[in-house]
């Protein structure tokens, strides 16, 4: 354990979180998801809600304000929106800003899985419970 580092975020996904440069992206799966066979690096956390990844992950990495959208979801089913706005919510909380959230095709989404630099797998058992996430920098 350390100090002011959330436990959810392991040695392992510290390395790839601190690995990724500028405009790198990293994927929260849900427990659905095709993770090992779309993942070029995949780091597993079955006991863990994508909401809580996202918190965790977003307390120390920025999201990119080079782009218009800096994250990514499936277009999904309207039950889907209660999980979305929580994704909006911590976005818009841990940055400070409002972020946009692109809702893409499933297809498109999982394209651009394949070319991210990891996916996290969570336990995640709500349907659409992906997100996409582009790294931005510290600024001086």
């Amino acid at each position: 354990m350390l100090k002011t580092i959330d436990p959810l975020l392991s040695g392992s996904l510290l390395a790839v979180l601190d690995d990724m440069g500028h405009g790198d992206e990293i994927v929260i799966a849900d427990a659905n998801f095709p993770s090992a066979s779309n993942a070029r690096r995949l780091i597993d956390m079955p006991g863990t809600t994508a909401p809580a990844l996202l918190d965790a992950i977003l307390s120390v990495l920025p999201l990119d304000d080079f782009v218009e959208s800096p994250m990514a979801v499936m277009k999904a089913p309207p039950e889907t929106r209660p999980l979305y706005d929580g994704y909006q919510t911590s976005a818009d909380r841990a940055e400070r800003r409002s972020i946009t959230i692109t809702e893409m095709p499933p297809q498109d989404f999982y394209a651009r899985t394949r070319d991210a630099y990891a996916v996290v797998r969570s336990g995640e058992r709500r349907l659409y419970g992906n997100i996409l996430l582009r790294k931005g920098v510290i600024h001086p």
